[in-house]
């Protein structure tokens, strides 16, 4: 174990810590529990990871008002969208944004298991894998929390998402989990946040190019993602072995 993996691990609360931690983020405003954990309990081991896709300005911006020093860990596969890259380094800027890291599969591992850059066709778990999955295990390293953006809302595996998890012996925050998607919206007009450019054109969420596509009204917006397949997720949010749940909103 490196220096500063051990570091980490050295921070990782106990079940009844981690409890505490629960409860307070289904009881105190999302700021209020985004400032105890980044500027309190696990200062300088927190990192927030974004996909600056579709709703990634909300929590982007709530983050850098606790404190914009927070790295930001972002999967840049080689397969997004170049709106992506341009809303990344907009966003980067109006927020101010000062640890901003754009992380990129091994060149190795992809030269050996996907010379052609076409893995998405025929094996698309594999793909991810290569391209987010072991990326984000790497720059995670040395970092006793992360937080990301994902919502109850968004269905699927999520609609019991829990607010605080353990998992691989890391703290795992997703504090939007029990946002409505009224409050959402509501938060991009008061703070006049930026849309991404595929907004507009129907990109409800918004991943790698060639496995998103636009939804119509009457779907949910992760519709578009591996669409016409069983997939509905790249794998980073299912490597945990342990979940504490505060009470449900």
């Amino acid at each position: 174990m490196s220096g500063l993996a051990y570091a980490a691990e050295s921070l990782v609360a106990g079940d009844a810590e981690l409890s505490a931690l629960a409860a307070l983020a289904e009881t105190t405003d999302t700021r209020q529990f985004l400032t105890h954990v980044i500027g309190g309990r696990f200062a300088g081991k927190t990192a927030l990871v974004s996909s600056f896709g579709a709703e990634s300005a909300v929590l982007l911006h709530l983050v850098a008002s606790v404190d914009r020093d927070t790295p930001v860990i972002f999967l840049e596969t080689g397969k997004l969208f170049a709106e992506t890259l341009t809303y990344r380094d907009r966003l980067a800027g109006l927020l101010g944004l000062t640890d901003l890291r754009s992380i990129r599969p091994d060149a190795a591992a992809l030269a050996a298991a996907d010379p052609g850059g076409d893995l998405w066709q025929s094996d698309p778990d594999r793909c991810c894998s290569l391209r987010k999955v072991e990326p984000l295990a790497r720059a995670l390293d040395g970092f006793a929390a992360w937080v990301n953006g994902r919502k109850r809302y968004q269905g699927g595996g999520r609609n019991g998402l829990p607010l605080v998890e353990r998992v691989d012996g890391r703290i795992k925050l997703n504090p939007l989990a029990n946002w409505s998607t009224a409050r959402i919206e509501d938060y991009f007009a008061e703070h006049r946040l930026p849309r991404h450019p595929l907004d507009a054109e129907g990109y409800g969420s918004i991943g790698c190019q060639p496995c998103t596509t636009p939804v119509s009204s009457d779907e949910d917006g992760r519709a578009g993602r591996w669409r016409g397949t069983e997939k509905t997720e790249c794998g980073i949010h299912f490597i945990g072995n342990t979940i504490v749940r505060g009470p449900k909103a």
